[in-house]
């Protein structure tokens, strides 16, 4: 069976998905959710000596944890600009929680969200979860309640909600671009 894999670091966070790309497509239905938090090492988990590294960086003996993984699936694959760094992005968006409840949704209101990449404004989940997307592009995210917003209730999220959203990436704009000169008025 073939996967797809993201390793991402960011805030201190390591992101390791390893997903299969037969669900590509299909409806997911987990009843527990795609996080994976590992606290006793098992026979079957990785040895972080078996990881190849040059020769100059020290061996190191344990064994190789994951916290939590975030999963998505590309729905569709965009063809326009790259969801780069730093930029603003505008996404549509429908949330849910793992027992199905919609909690919110900009396509329910007719307006995409604009949120700054990479400066804590939205989940960390979020964050991160838009990387290697082009605009035009449709993604759902499994992300962990410690990607989201951890042991703390927000409006109708409970503390440690594991959530899942179809976003599209509609815009990516650089937030440093001139803006256009106005019209001359008459």
């Amino acid at each position: 069976m073939k996967t797809k894999n993201i390793f991402q670091t960011t805030a201190g966070f390591a992101l390791l998905t390893t997903l299969p790309l037969s669900l590509a497509g299909q409806q997911t239905t987990a009843s527990k959710p795609p996080v994976h938090h590992s606290t006793t090492p098992s026979a079957t988990a990785p040895r972080a000596d078996a990881i190849k590294l040059p020769a100059n960086i020290p061996a190191v003996h344990g064994v190789l944890k994951t916290e939590y993984a975030m999963r998505y699936i590309d729905i569709k694959v965009g063809t326009g600009a790259l969801a780069a760094p730093a930029m603003i992005y505008s996404v549509h968006y429908t949330g849910w929680l793992y027992d199905g409840t919609k909690f919110d949704s900009s396509v329910d209101r007719g307006t995409p969200i604009q949120f700054l990449q990479g400066q804590h404004r939205v989940i960390l989940g979020w964050d991160t979860g838009f990387e290697g997307m082009r605009v035009g592009g449709k993604r759902r995210l499994f992300i962990p309640y410690q990607l989201a917003y951890g042991e703390t209730a927000k409006g109708p999220i409970p503390a440690k909600s594991n959530l899942i959203f179809d976003v599209e990436l509609v815009e990516v704009k650089d937030p440093n671009a001139p803006r256009p000169e106005p019209a001359p008025q008459q």
